[in-house]
């Protein structure tokens, strides 16, 4: 072949690419397995408890109000050998709150973590609080963690006489690093043979893809999708490792996600999101709005002079009905999101009133998607 030959058959593969670039699938969405997996074993462990908060400047609990806060107090002065038993206390300086925290996993004795306070009586803040010693219990009843400090509230409140300005929520605060842990959760994870990873998204196609790409990297089949939300892996005889090692390997592998194609729609807020596999068939959609509009313009009637007649007030009303009606709008089948959203958009209308829309050409057949109400 000769120079010229060459060259023209170089201009044709490159024209060739031209043309087939555009037609080339927009790149799927991917993510690594460590971002879309909770591994068995690995997971928070919540706690709450009962105390009282003291050195309130007068933003307590009424004790007449409150009577878990009263005898709180005085079992807790009791502890403390005060006797408080048939005593008149006016104190607003104590409040009684539920403390909660999560327990990390893994998490080790001496460890500490941050816990949140809030008012469980009619206290009006928590500011310049201090919380007193307060054992935080799990599920199985048992004292993990010991809790106290000075609470740090986001908001405020100021009364004078006449007016009352509250910002955020004064009646709840943290404490950072209020926590200490006495009793860990016996889990070795090093000894384990076999784990089970739990998707965050079921899906069957992302469950294969997740255990073929690790078998793909390991080398053996020790993964296997067990269903939609779970895949196990098995310690492989000749890894040079323990369990711990081989989720260290593997959760920095990217896969290709997969999920069904779905609607969310918030009807209180009027929030609507789509993924990106929604598509519609070719409907015509025609919508109306009604405005309703009542005004009162109440007029003064006068009695004749020297009459005895009185004055009184005549209402007036007056009622306007108006109806618009739109043409019918042809949204045509789409084969990607924005060609819908630009469909959709076609029509100008609300937010909510788009929530019925869509729930009818859903109910026509038209929607190739499934829609979850919140």
């Amino acid at each position: 072949m000769n120079y010229r030959a060459l060259k023209q058959a170089l201009a044709a593969i490159l024209a060739l690419t031209t043309l087939i670039a555009p037609l080339a699938p927009a790149q799927a969405a991917t993510a690594r397995i460590k971002d879309i997996v909770n591994i068995e074993g690995v997971r928070d462990n919540q706690l709450v408890g009962y105390g009282l908060v003291v050195g309130l400047n007068g933003t307590g609990d009424g004790l007449n109000n409150s009577p878990f806060t009263r005898q709180s107090l005085q079992a807790m002065l009791e502890r403390l050998g005060v006797n408080t038993r048939g005593e008149n206390m006016r104190t607003a300086n104590v409040a009684a709150v539920m403390v909660t925290a999560n327990l990390p996993a893994f998490s080790t004795q001496g460890s500490r973590l941050d816990v949140n306070v809030s008012a469980l009586g009619d206290a009006s803040s928590l500011q310049g609080g201090t919380l007193l010693v307060t054992p935080l219990l799990g599920a199985d009843g048992e004292v993990y963690v010991l809790a106290q400090g000075s609470v740090t509230i986001n908001g405020f409140s100021a009364e004078g006489q006449a007016a009352t300005i509250v910002s955020g929520v004064p009646t709840t605060g943290r404490i950072s690093s209020g926590g200490l842990i006495e009793r860990e959760i016996g889990f070795t994870m090093g000894a384990l043979r076999t784990i089970r990873l739990s998707l965050k998204n079921p899906d069957f196609t992302t469950s294969r893809r997740v255990a073929l790409s690790i078998n793909d990297f390991i080398g053996v089949p020790c993964a296997t999708p067990e269903d939609s939300a779970t895949v196990r892996i098995n310690l492989p005889p000749n890894f040079n490792g323990n369990i711990v090692d081989l989720i260290t390997d593997v959760e920095q592998l990217v896969i290709e996600t997969d999920q069904p194609a779905k609607i969310v729609i918030d009807e209180n807020s009027g929030i609507i999101v789509m993924g990106k596999d929604v598509r519609v068939s070719t409907v015509a959609v025609a919508q109306s709005n009604l405005t309703v509009t009542i005004a009162e313009t109440p007029e003064v009637s006068q009695p004749d002079p020297f009459s005895d007649g009185e004055t009184v007030v005549v209402p007036r009303t007056d009622l306007n009905v108006d109806l618009v009606n739109s043409d019918l709008t042809l949204v045509k089948e789409s084969v990607s999101l924005q060609e819908l959203v630009d469909g959709l958009n076609a029509l100008g209308i609300s937010p909510r009133d788009l929530i019925a829309i869509l729930q009818a050409i859903k109910a026509s057949g038209a929607l190739q998607a499934a829609i979850e109400v919140m």
